[in-house]
């Protein structure tokens, strides 16, 4: 990497020499530099794990110091104010220049929040993005949002000593759920008081966004008609996917009331289940907070449905930067933001080694770059995630989040015994109707 650091800088000088160049109508408004010709532009990002916070403070500082043109002042915002503090901020046409966002971005765009990024980043630049992520920063043939990485929101992790303890294969998980559910019956005798078989997903706002890759996994689809203009659950394959939840909660293999968030990894690290679920990040954690449990830890896809169709169940969620439609700097966050993650692969190889190789690149080059480090060889998991999930994986869904949040509420419903699942499927086809005909969907179905 220090051999690589007088590249980064040379190549982030050229880059900024050929970006000052573009003509005034490319985008973004010249005003606002300081005496000197310095534009200041505002960066802000969320609270993520340790080496990612680390890595943007550092891109940052990397940044302003291979060239005096722009200044990027970093902000990061701890990840439970975020919205309240993005919304304030827009509502008073004080948001950042260039930011992260999570998610489908159909809702910014069609709110105007968004920056058209073919006026402002390098065609060749865009070009790069792999087809995983372009369905998440494309739109109508105009990218909004240049992806930093996907990553799988669905993945089975296991723990080696616990399956070796009760008779099983510790170095091949469970591939479908009849496997899962015949595991943790020979898991559960083996275990001590406040141990489990596994910890999923518990909560309807969970399993609203962590299940889309299940849902299609037993469905075919996800909970939407492809025309947008009918709810799409009323059928055997959620009814399927609810019930399999309903066995884990009946026959006490997850337990009563969450041990961890879904999305951290503390009651697998601490040894309280044998299984968990959780997205790819997951790794990153255990190996920075429980590096005993890093060689005994097993990573596999979630498993299948009876009768599914070849596409992994899991999620593909993302992380983008985008840049914001008022920005009166759009042409310097333009060119911050492909210096940063979208020109030298060197620039963006410390994040993906640095959490454990847990997240997946969205440029080939990068991804060429991430299986050549020296550390891959101690990641196995790495190829499992890029190679066997993500290519099958199914992205988010564009669609507004209270179709997800209804598809989630029926299934917490179903998995505690409130509803039966034709009594949650009939509560969640009237909400998602409701929905449907709210936002006038049908005429915001996508064209593919």
């Amino acid at each position: 990497m220090r051999n690589s650091k007088g590249r980064i800088i040379a190549a982030g000088a050229a880059l900024l020499a050929a970006g000052l160049a573009l003509s005034a109508c490319s985008g973004g408004s010249s005003d606002g530099s300081d005496a000197n010709g310095v534009q200041t532009i505002t960066f802000w990002h969320r609270t993520f794990t340790p080496p990612e916070n680390a890595w943007y403070k550092d891109i940052v500082k990397q940044f302003n110091a291979s060239q005096s043109k722009i200044k990027v002042v970093d902000t990061e915002v701890p990840a439970d104010a975020w919205d309240q503090k993005m919304k304030a901020a827009q509502a008073a046409g004080k948001a950042p220049d260039i930011y992260t966002h999570s998610g489908p971005i159909q809702d910014a765009v069609n709110a105007g929040q968004l920056y058209n990024l073919d006026e402002v980043v390098d065609k060749s630049a865009l070009q790069e993005i792999l087809p995983i992520a372009q369905s998440v920063s494309e739109i109508g043939g105009k990218f909004y949002a240049y992806p930093l990485l996907v990553e799988a929101q669905t993945v089975l992790f296991w723990n080696k000593d616990m399956l070796t303890a009760a008779g099983l294969d510790p170095e091949q998980g469970p591939t479908t759920w009849d496997e899962l559910m015949a595991d943790c019956a020979k898991i559960k005798p083996t275990l001590k008081s406040g141990q489990y078989c596994i910890s999923p997903a518990m909560d309807a706002a969970t399993f609203a966004w962590s299940t889309v890759g299940q849902q299609y996994n037993f469905s075919g689809h996800t909970a939407l008609t492809d025309d947008w203009t009918k709810p799409n659950i009323d059928n055997d394959g959620y009814r399927a996917l609810m019930n399999e939840y309903k066995q884990l909660w009946d026959n006490g293999y997850m337990p009563k009331q969450a041990l961890a968030a879904y999305v951290e990894g503390k009651d697998f690290g601490q040894k309280k289940v044998a299984f968990k679920v959780s997205g790819s990040w997951m790794m990153s954690e255990i190996g920075s907070d429980y590096k005993d449990l890093l060689t005994k830890t097993g990573v596999g896809a979630f498993p299948d449905a009876p009768n599914a169709d070849g596409r992994t169940a899991t999620t593909l969620g993302n992380f983008k930067w985008v840049i914001d439609a008022k920005s009166k700097h759009a042409k310097a966050a333009g060119q911050f933001l492909q210096w940063a993650i979208a020109g030298d692969p060197a620039n963006v190889l410390p994040f993906f080694v640095n959490t454990q190789f847990t997240k997946i690149p969205v440029r080939q080059s990068v991804q060429d770059a991430v299986s050549k480090d020296e550390g891959a060889a101690d990641a196995p998991w790495s190829d499992i995630l890029i190679n066997k999930i993500a290519p099958t994986a199914i992205p988010e869904p564009t669609y507004p989040w209270d179709v997800s949040l209804a598809v989630g509420t029926a299934m917490e419903s179903v998995m505690k015994g409130a509803k039966s699942p034709d009594d949650a499927i009939k509560t969640a086809d009237a909400a998602i109707a409701k929905v449907i005909q709210q936002n006038d969907l049908p005429s915001k179905a996508p064209k593919n």
